[in-house]
């Protein structure tokens, strides 16, 4: 039997909704994400299982958070807001267990598609300064350690990634360690449901209203994931701040917007499901 994974809570008054932080295998990733909807719902933030004995799949995090909403709605359909691979896992979740899922917020949405992420790779390319080039290519010789040298990659290439960000955690609480391994295994197998043709087309069963969040500058093209998601998806909107990157709710002038837009809209679908 696998042990039960971490979840933290935050909020202690409202209705419940479910933070899937990004990744993968960056737990904390989605802290003040759930702390800022936690003025308005009681939020559960579950940590992903991270590596262990055997590889990690998405199924394993699907079954994961299945055990989270049997044991924490009872029955009753689960609000996900996803950043990210959070974002993917909300989607991949709400196929297997359309029942229980329910209305689901999409925030800087991963890719389903090569195309999609050539796309990415072109748009960080050419926001990538020889400078940066030169730093981002030492860091083999500098640090040996990969899960480190991911770290200080993570560090050096976020102002690629967010136009004006709030600083994060100001209590320094709230990020965990990053799991490497769990990062590579549950990717490697996303992206080989991807390229079998499972996913997106398995997003057909799917019964919930889906929000998509994207930044225009995010570098995940947040238009051509929309085009991928929404032949699969019956009820799809799709909102895009123009002054904001892949995490919106950090961005200093779209913040205050995206959690109003989000705690309304999930308010709204709320409702829908009794």
């Amino acid at each position: 039997v696998m042990e039960p994974i971490e979840t933290h809570e935050h909020g202690t008054s409202g209705r419940m909704v479910i933070v899937l932080h990004g990744g993968p295998g960056a737990p904390g990733s989605a802290t003040d994400l759930a702390r800022g909807l936690a003025k308005g719902f009681r939020v559960l933030e579950p940590w992903q299982r991270g590596s262990g004995g055997e590889p990690l799949t998405v199924a394993r995090h699907v079954a994961d958070l299945h055990e989270l909403v049997e044991a924490r709605f009872g029955g009753a359909p689960a609000p996900l807001v996803g950043e990210s691979w959070g974002a993917m896992l909300a989607l991949a979740y709400a196929a297997e267990h359309p029942a229980t899922a329910g209305p689901l917020v999409l925030v800087g949405c991963g890719t389903f598609d090569a195309v999609a992420r050539a796309r990415m790779r072109v748009i960080l390319n050419e926001r990538t300064n020889d400078e940066l080039k030169q730093r981002l290519g030492d860091l083999a010789a500098e640090i040996p350690d990969p899960e480190e040298r991911l770290e200080r990659r993570y560090e050096l290439t976020r102002t690629l990634y967010d136009v004006d960000p709030l600083p994060e955690n100001a209590d320094g609480g709230g990020r965990g360690e990053f799991d490497m391994r769990a990062h590579s295994e549950s990717w490697a197998d996303m992206v080989r449901l991807q390229r079998e043709g499972v996913y997106p087309a398995a997003f057909e069963a799917i019964e919930s209203p889906v929000l998509m969040l994207h930044g225009a500058y995010d570098p995940h093209p947040g238009q051509m994931i929309r085009a991928s998601l929404a032949p699969f998806l019956l009820q799809l909107e799709y909102r895009e701040w123009e002054r904001s990157g892949h995490s919106p709710w950090r961005e200093a002038e779209v913040s205050h917007e995206f959690f109003a837009v989000t705690r309304e809209w999930l308010m709204a679908h709320y409702d829908d499901e009794e």
